[in-house]
């Protein structure tokens, strides 16, 4: 009897991968949450930093939880019809997407020429 489950690293690599997207994504907000206020001289934009914090979070979590279920199914052979969907991969995808637009809007504005 063979099993389609590989007993291999593949899901846990899977999760590492996405613990080290939510690292870079915390370590990118708190260093926006250290140089926007400074180009910008307004405290407000320390709650971008603050949202990109809690997004990372939520993805660390998301992901341990989405490797959870995963691994499960994979080993105990349960319908793998019911795997998660890329709901994490389309968060992640508008995230990356509106960091770079704010990215580029801040060069663009950090570019112009001050009064």
């Amino acid at each position: 009897m063979s099993t389609l489950f590989d007993p291999g690293l593949q899901p846990e690599r899977t999760e590492l991968a996405w613990r080290r997207t939510a690292l870079a994504l915390g370590i990118g907000s708190i260093v926006a949450m250290r140089l926007i206020p400074a180009v910008f001289g307004s405290a407000w934009w320390v709650l971008l930093g603050v949202a990109g914090l809690l997004t990372s979070g939520w993805l660390w979590v998301s992901a341990r939880r989405r490797y959870g279920v995963v691994n499960d199914i994979l080993a105990r052979e349960r319908d793998r019809g019911r795997m998660p969907g890329a709901g994490l991969l389309l968060a992640l995808t508008l995230c990356a997407v509106g960091a770079g637009l704010l990215s580029l809007a801040i060069v663009l504005v950090a570019a112009l020429p001050r009064k």
